[in-house]
């Protein structure tokens, strides 16, 4: 087997391309646009926790793991207590977050950092394998790529952690560099399990260390679940024919068209917070900003986040919420013994951005 090659080795001029600099071109100021987009919204937790658990979902879809959104959301409001898919997906929100505050405290990407997110996907701390991975097969039962041994993964990982940090390695678009990164450590298939789940939580990561986003809201997990077949065929041609431009723009397109959505998911949200606090202020005395705050950050929110949140008695907040009920703002469902309380205009956005993409909810 040959060894996989380092990406340093890499030609970049072969990357400077018309057609490829056209499309980083129209991809860089769609994901500017969505950063600015995203910086709009004053509680900045509000979207990282409802796109997490979107994107938590899609990404875990990948790996056949299906849940629906209501599940989700409700697990949101409590302990995970549902099905074991419902609880894996929560581990991978677990482990963006995690990633994502070591990256924002270092402002680097180590191999520290992506055992540590794997460690919280998987619930184990096995570390990089010591045994042989499962090699991929086509259609026909014919052996088509054997990762790496373990013998040579620490080394692998040493030389991709250099290619993250090292600005100076490679002079290239950092979008392009998150394409080969993405390769790469999909290629080298460092762990027992959850390869493709921390793979896809590193591009987000990496756009955030390179200040193109402040804060993880773009995943291409959605656009890959609509295009799964040519997900992985590129990355077979790769290393099959070298194409390595035909995966740089697979990843170039993901990215514009998943900012596009986003910024149009974003700016919903953004339409019905303003609305929410706007009439609940007009209609309601007990308005605070920090129940607008609790009603977005919690699509399925309960009693005892109101009580938390705004200091008030469990009679007091169940009475505000109930009257957000009868005013049509929430609607209440209730599971075994808890009442949950579902942000109606919150929850038809998120519902109908599944249904559009045709994912199973």
């Amino acid at each position: 087997m040959q060894p996989l090659p380092s990406l340093s080795h890499l030609d970049t001029e072969r990357f400077e391309t018309v057609a490829l600099f056209k499309r980083l071109n129209a991809t860089t100021r769609r994901l500017a646009e969505l950063k600015g987009v995203a910086s709009t919204i004053p509680n900045q937790s509000i979207l990282i926790n409802t796109l997490g658990i979107q994107e938590a979902k899609d990404s875990s879809a990948i790996e056949n793991i299906i849940t629906t959104h209501d599940e989700l959301f409700r697990d949101d409001a409590t302990e995970p207590t549902g099905s074991l898919q419902a609880k894996e997906v929560h581990r991978y929100r677990e482990a963006l977050f995690t990633g994502y505050n070591a990256v924002r405290q270092d402002h680097m990407i180590t191999n520290r950092h992506i055992q540590t997110i794997q460690a919280t996907l998987e619930k184990n701390a096995a570390g990089f394998r010591r045994i042989p991975g499962t090699a991929l097969r086509n259609g026909h039962g014919e052996t088509v790529y054997t990762p790496p041994s373990p013998q040579q993964i620490p080394d692998l990982m040493d030389d991709l952690e250099a290619f993250i940090n090292d600005d100076e390695l490679f002079a290239l678009d950092p979008l392009i560099k998150m394409a080969l990164i993405h390769y790469q450590f999909e290629s080298i298939h460092p762990f027992y399990d959850g390869n493709g789940r921390t793979g896809r939580i590193l591009n987000v990561l990496y756009l955030v260390k390179n200040a193109l986003l402040d804060i993880p809201v773009l995943y291409m997990s959605r656009h890959i679940v609509r295009t799964k077949d040519e997900y992985y065929r590129r990355l077979q041609a790769v290393r099959d024919n070298d194409a390595w431009e035909d995966w740089v723009e697979y990843i170039l397109i993901a990215v514009e068209q998943t900012a596009g959505e986003t910024i149009a998911t974003i700016q919903a949200i953004k339409a019905a917070l303003q609305r929410y606090k706007h009439q609940i202020r007009d209609r309601h005395r007990f308005y605070s900003q920090d129940l607008i705050n609790n009603l977005f950050m919690h699509p399925y929110t309960k009693i005892a986040f109101v009580q938390d949140e705004l200091q008030v008695t469990r009679i007091t907040a169940t009475k505000y919420l109930d009257e957000l009920v009868a005013d049509g703002f929430l609607r209440k469902e209730r599971i075994g013994r808890t009442n949950f309380y579902v942000n109606v205009a919150l929850n038809d956005i998120l519902t109908d951005e599944l249904m559009t993409d045709g994912l199973p909810r």
